[in-house]
């Protein structure tokens, strides 16, 4: 459906809740695809590009090729009836290009990074690549800098593809993230956000999952924090990552190693097995003798080669956002703990390590290069004390 602004020598039509261009020259029929949304600012736009294509007709200076009248170089003209050729606009060009990502990145990756951008992409006012400066100003006002940055950064992403793949001309997103400085407060990651527990905090947290020291008397037994003593032990004595820990299978503890070769990720269709670690396709760690009583001290008698080492307290795998949210969180603050991510657990084995393990043996162990264990994990041992000079 679509309806007439302006009628005569060129239509200035809205389509879809776009703008187009219709007109005769010579017997030969165009329509002009704008990409503009139907604004008020906007219709002045294409009322303007009207009266210009208007005026060359008449003095016989009309552009065959069209591209006098394109407002960007990257939007696409069609004629009518080719409706295989619309404008393409940005919601459509992220959806082409996700399906073209996935089978390369991680399901969590298509599930939490690309799952944000199309949330962004619902919000902003417009999808259309002539309108990449509002999006950009409008995405900024609209969010802390890192996740604008984050945003373009993809964005710029799927039209550079785009662009390779003939669907558009130019990338009129290019250089927009690199514009964007970010404060020191929100330069983050998970390798810069390291604050490991002191060893005195490690074994009181364990201590409290083990005793439900900290669990009303009314608590339901699959929230007893009790249900977790073992995994949470277990990650602060691997310092394993959590998602390495939650797909473990008893399959995959021998008699000297555990076996680290799959992670739990989130997915579009839920919670699932990946095989394949984050840097490496597989990790022994050995098991010593505080390792091997951890783990006598969870096994059931009679259990399966396939069974989950670490199952939820209902079955199925532990969901890592309801842990940290109800379980985790709030002993910490009952604790007087400050509050760190379960993922501090690695930071605090692989810091604590250190100070007895080779850097090249802590980097194996962990499944990192020695190259990030002494930039990232080096300067934050606590134990350093100024000699006597």
């Amino acid at each position: 459906m679509y309806s007439q602004i302006v009628k005569g020598a060129v239509s200035t039509e809205v389509f879809k809740n776009r703008l187009r261009l219709r007109f005769r020259v010579g017997g030969e029929r165009y329509c002009i695809y704008l990409g503009l949304m139907d604004t008020p600012e906007n219709r002045k736009l294409a009322l303007a590009k009207a009266k210009l294509i208007e005026s060359d007709i008449i003095s016989e200076q009309f552009d065959t090729t069209l591209n006098k009248y394109k407002p960007q170089n990257y939007l696409k003209v069609v004629k009518p009836g080719d409706d295989s050729k619309t404008v393409i606009n940005l919601v459509e060009l992220w959806t082409r290009y996700v399906e073209y990502k996935k089978p390369m990145v991680s399901p969590s990756t298509v599930l939490r990074d690309f799952g944000r951008v199309k949330a962004y992409l619902e919000k902003i006012p417009s999808v259309s690549l002539s309108d990449a400066d509002q999006i950009r100003d409008w995405v900024v006002k609209q969010y802390a800098a890192n996740s604008a940055k984050r945003f373009l950064v993809q964005i710029n992403a799927c039209c550079n593809w785009a662009v390779k793949s003939k669907l558009i001309d130019a990338n009129p997103f290019a250089g927009m993230a690199a514009e964007i400085q970010l404060p020191k407060s929100q330069k983050k990651s998970e390798l810069t956000d390291i604050n490991p527990f002191t060893r005195e905090e490690r074994d009181a947290i364990i201590q409290a999952f083990k005793t439900n020291t900290y669990c009303h008397p009314s608590t339901a037994k699959y929230s007893r924090h009790s249900n977790y003593a073992g995994y949470v032990e277990f990650l602060f004595f691997t310092g394993c990552r959590p998602s390495e820990a939650i797909a473990l299978q008893w399959k995959h503890i021998t008699d000297r190693y555990v076996i680290f070769e799959q992670s739990v990720v989130d997915t579009e269709d839920g919670r699932q097995v990946k095989q394949g670690l984050k840097t490496e396709e597989s990790r022994r760690f050995p098991i010593n003798a505080q390792l091997r009583a951890i783990i006598n001290g969870i096994k059931p008698e009679n259990v399966s080669a396939d069974n989950l080492v670490f199952p939820s307290p209902k079955g199925g795998y532990i969901d890592q956002h309801n842990f940290r949210n109800k379980i985790w969180e709030p002993l910490l603050k009952k604790m007087g703990i400050p509050y760190r991510k379960p993922y501090q657990t690695r930071h605090t084995f692989i810091t604590l390590a250190l100070e007895h393990i080779a850097i090249q043996d802590v980097a194996r162990l962990s499944g990192n290069s020695p190259e990030v264990i002494l930039k990232h994990y080096a300067g934050n041992r606590r134990d350093l004390q100024v000699p006597g000079l």
